[in-house]
């Protein structure tokens, strides 16, 4: 057994070794383990004391350095499509994956939604079970996943893409059905009719970016258009045969003549999980 001693230990057993009796070294023993024990049995008993002190010589971290690492979900851990009206995921989610668009708002102009639930209701009579759309908008870009740390440079790269574009109006008046890409939701929208080469060119801008980050650019030959209504499913075909015709007429003899969707594209707007970042156009 090694035992550790002190000064005072060592001129003891120096004196030992010159002859000194063997009883002064035993209670030298004895008074060195007793002191080693103490030792011990109070290490053992003020491990966070050490910790406390560790931690507060430490520097705080930056803030800045903080939020590079801070990956907030979008929306809760669930996949349950009866959550979110039978709606299916396009891609599995995952911690740190923030789904991601970019977009024009569309706000509803004066007599829009009283047309749009009478498109429902007639969609319902051929037992089609169309849903509003959450938010009325005009797609230009694919929905991606962008990591958390890649979305605010994935912004600043849009804005300096989109410096130099300006505002205008386009329009929509004609009824068209879509299904996204998994077929797994059909749309009732209305498609663009005026405007279609300014929007162009600001998908040249946003794909830019998505190239700038390997993600996926728009449609080559894109229809854009504003989703007005959903249902769970591929319809298009049934939707087109059965009723878009009878809704259309709704569209042509609205009550103040036919119904034209007007859109003021003055701000675009990225939509990353459950955060919002809006783009001026001048």
């Amino acid at each position: 057994m090694l035992v550790s001693y002190s000064s005072s230990s060592e001129e003891e057993t120096e004196h030992l070794r010159l002859g000194g009796d063997v009883t002064k070294r035993k209670q030298s023993w004895h008074k060195d383990d007793n002191s080693l024990r103490k030792k011990y049995k109070s290490e053992e008993r003020t491990p966070n004391a050490r910790e406390d002190d560790d931690s507060k010589s430490r520097l705080p971290v930056p803030g800045s350095v903080l939020d590079m690492f801070t990956e907030e979900d979008e929306d809760p851990l669930t996949d349950d499509s009866m959550q979110h009206g039978g709606r299916i995921r396009s891609f599995k989610h995952e911690s740190g994956n923030w789904a991601t668009y970019v977009y024009f708002p569309y706000i509803p102009e004066e007599g829009f939604l009283e047309l749009l639930d009478e498109m429902t209701e007639v969609a319902a009579s051929h037992s089609f079970s169309l849903t509003h759309t959450d938010e009325f908008h005009l797609s230009l870009s694919k929905t991606v996943v962008l990591r958390h740390h890649w979305i605010q440079p994935f912004i600043q790269s849009l804005r300096t893409g989109l410096t130099h574009s300006r505002r205008f109006i386009c329009s929509a008046e004609k009824l068209k059905v879509y299904s996204n890409d998994e077929r797994t939701r059909t749309f009732l929208a209305m498609e663009v009719s005026t405007g279609q080469a300014q929007l162009l060119e600001l998908v040249k801008a946003v794909d830019s970016t998505m190239g700038e980050f390997n993600l996926d650019t728009f449609y080559k030959n894109p229809s854009f258009h504003i989703s007005l209504a959903w249902c769970v499913g591929d319809c298009t075909e049934h939707i087109r045969k059965e009723c878009l015709q009878e809704l259309q007429g709704l569209v042509d003899s609205h009550e103040d003549g036919p119904f034209l969707l007007r859109l003021d594209c003055q701000e675009l707007r990225c939509k990353a999980g459950n955060k919002t970042f809006s783009i001026p156009l001048h």
